[in-house]
């Protein structure tokens, strides 16, 4: 009788399998490197720093831009795209997202974004990456083609890498390899369910703060001196101490985002702030220490019962007008496909249009340090650009029509296209 029903289970099985084939949607595969040199012409140009260029051109070869401008004197070009009363963009960026890390989320066999202990300085999530995503596809379609993929667990979560969004493997994805170590700042965590014991919160902050003081002291005379004995954790930090690699530091409230600057500045690093619910309270203090921040999405709740109800829409202008660095950035991987609108939703609430732009392409391109190659169409920076008919911060404008990743002419079909249009076929048919 048992083995009948293991039969009866893993034929089911197979069925299920060879049924779920049979109706898979078609594969969608890595562009060819380019060919050809290819010319964009007659299209609204948002150049990403701030210009616009009325009936532009623009001009990319074996992946590079190589010119951008009016067009009277671009160069010749053995494919033409006409882009007339169409808009191109910089390729929007999508920092510190475990997209790619994580799959299903109930499954813990594919959820690689959290590791167990406190430090975990030496852990890299760029050879994690899963460049076959389904999910991927869903953020290309809306304009974002490059990310910062991030681990996110324990009091140092380890490492994140920027990646390109058109990739066979996480080695051809790689864009900037371990470019950040991340920090969870000590602070008061909230129980969801019961309340929160006041001591105990006290005495965690105090261990956790004295353990990240303890590392980075560690970290600082492993990296001055000529160590025999190779230790991973500490050695994640010695391209920190050398300049190379930055420290973001994850905290939401106004005095741990002090104390996080006041503690890093000590062994001469200036954090990124990430989150920074409360940043606009202490706006010149980040001014004055040189600070960037990328902050949370836009369509959100204030964090206090008491606060404007549109805080959350007036952050970045706020920051912006004091001088700070400013990128948006957004939780999880699912919604990274949203971050335009949290740019747009800045603009609607006072941030210059393509000041808003900049907090997805230019600004973060700068935090991330990439923007000598991404960010901004500008001569000799990598094609990463597409082509919308409309606004591209609005959802009614972004309809993409071409997208280019190191000049590759990206396939912008994914699995939400193939099923409204499996769909779509279906109920035609009832009519």
């Amino acid at each position: 009788m048992k083995d009948h029903i293991i039969k009866y289970i893993f034929s089911a099985a197979v069925l299920f399998a060879v049924c779920t084939v049979a109706v898979a949607q078609p594969t969608i595969y890595p562009a060819k490197p380019q060919q050809s040199t290819i010319s964009v012409r007659g299209a609204t140009i948002h150049v990403g720093n701030g210009q616009i260029i009325q009936q532009g051109t623009l001009v990319f070869e074996d992946g590079k831009i190589i010119y951008v401008g009016e067009g009277a004197d671009a160069p010749e070009a053995e494919h033409t795209i006409d882009a007339q009363g169409k808009h191109v963009y910089p390729g929007f960026i999508a920092p510190v997202t475990n997209l790619g890390l994580v799959e299903v989320e109930s499954v813990r066999a594919t959820v690689d974004y959290a590791e167990v202990g406190e430090n975990n300085a030496h852990v890299r999530s760029l050879i994690a990456y899963n460049a076959d995503s389904k999910v991927i596809n869903t953020l290309r379609s809306n304009g974002i083609l490059l990310a910062q993929v991030t681990p996110q667990s324990g009091l140092v979560s380890g490492q994140s890498s920027v990646v390109q969004l058109d990739a066979w493997n996480w080695e051809d994805a790689v864009y900037l390899k371990d470019d950040a170590v991340h920090v969870n700042w000590p602070t008061v965590r909230f129980s969801r369910f019961g309340s929160t014991n006041v001591e105990e919160q006290k005495d965690r902050i105090k261990r956790e703060r004295v353990l990240l003081e303890d590392f980075l002291a560690d970290a600082k005379s492993y990296a001055s001196g000529d160590q025999k004995v190779f230790n991973a954790r500490l050695d994640a930090f010695k391209k920190v101490f050398e300049g190379s690699k930055k420290v973001m530091v994850h905290a939401d409230k106004k005095n741990d985002l002090i104390a996080a600057i006041q503690l890093f500045k000590r062994y001469a690093i200036t954090p990124t702030l990430v989150g920074a619910q409360e940043g606009h309270l202490i706006a010149p203090f980040l001014k004055e220490h040189g600070v960037n921040v990328i902050i949370h999405q836009a369509h959100a709740l204030p964090g206090k019962d008491d606060d404007d109800v549109n805080l959350p829409y007036k952050q970045a202008k706020l920051l912006t007008d004091a001088g700070v660095l400013v990128a948006y950035g957004m939780d999880g991987f699912w919604q990274q496909r949203n971050l335009p609108f949290m740019a747009g939703t800045a603009a609607a609430f006072g941030l210059d249009k393509e000041a808003a732009l900049a907090t997805i392409t230019l600004n973060t391109a700068k935090i991330l340090g990439v923007d000598d190659r991404t960010g901004s169409l500008e001569q000799g920076k990598d094609a990463n650009f597409f082509i919308a008919d409309g606004d591209a911060l609005d959802m009614r404008g972004n309809q993409l029509e071409k997208a280019f990743i190191l000049g590759k002419d990206v396939n912008l079909d994914n699995l939400h296209k193939q099923l409204f249009q499996r769909y779509e076929h279906k109920y035609s048919q009832n009519d």
